[in-house]
């Protein structure tokens, strides 16, 4: 059984009431399950919130809901939450509640390493950075992993370091450099194990909570993408999400 959860948490820091946010007549958190549901792969999906306002919301267009502890502070712990109760599932698909527009088939390609490879106990995605802006983002996570796809580091500065480049533009045109996208596919015990470890030192240092992972020796199976995604944590955010949805709908009639 492979079971998708959707952390939705109200109390965001950089934009309250992040789940709720109106893109084209809907709720983010509804796009975002929605797109969850074109997976081929997943036998089902469950919101975890921490608000009964997005419970409600989210039960309305007939999502199942489970309210978690407002006083959980990251979504790998609401869905480890969530996992406890759910001793049937075998894989647990972390879908960000802040992705609307995510790809069933970028989830797939995220759960497929699990499912033809007994060793592999997490993955997670990754994309060509294409541009400067997103090189030189901190808000975008960039990934180098060694030859099997296993993740070496993350960090919220632009590795690796192109010593020989003289530009930024030379940089992500002389070496391939990936960006990290927030999606985790994990067997149930090793996210239980995961959420029980105390947080690490490069983890508190970058604020990247998978570093625990890695600084655990759990191993990441990274899977290349060419899917964009579309991650909502600012205002700006919002309104490049909301633009995005009008220019779809003008040009395809369907999301």
């Amino acid at each position: 059984m492979i079971v998708g959860i959707i952390p939705a948490r109200f109390a965001s820091t950089r934009l309250m009431g992040k789940p709720l946010a109106n893109i084209g007549g809907k709720p983010m958190i509804q796009h975002t399950y929605e797109s969850t549901l074109k997976s081929k792969l997943l036998n089902e999906v469950i919101i975890a919130v921490d608000d009964e306002k997005v419970a409600q919301v989210a039960e309305s267009f007939g999502a199942k809901v489970v309210v978690t502890p407002k006083d959980i502070s990251t979504g790998s712990d609401r869905i480890a939450f969530v996992a406890r109760t759910l001793p049937y599932a075998k894989i647990i698909v972390n879908i960000q509640g802040d992705e609307p527009f995510i790809k069933g088939e970028m989830i797939d390609q995220a759960i497929e390493p699990l499912l033809f490879d007994l060793t592999v106990n997490v993955s997670t995605l990754a994309k060509r950075i294409e541009s400067v802006e997103e090189l030189k983002s901190p808000s975008v996570v960039k990934v180098v992993f060694d030859y099997n796809n296993f993740a070496l580091y993350f960090s919220r500065s632009p590795i690796p370091y192109v010593r020989d480049a003289k530009t930024n533009l030379d940089r992500i045109q002389k070496a391939e450099i990936f960006k990290h996208i927030g999606l985790y596919v994990y067997r149930r015990e090793s996210l239980l194990k995961f959420t029980e470890l105390t947080p690490t030192d490069l983890e508190q240092i970058e604020k990247l909570e998978q570093l625990r992972m890695l600084e655990n020796g759990f191993k990441i199976k990274v899977v290349t993408t060419d899917f964009e995604n579309l991650a909502v944590d600012t205002p700006d955010d919002l309104q490049r999400a909301r633009l995005f949805y009008e220019r779809y709908i003008k040009n395809n009639g369907d999301i």
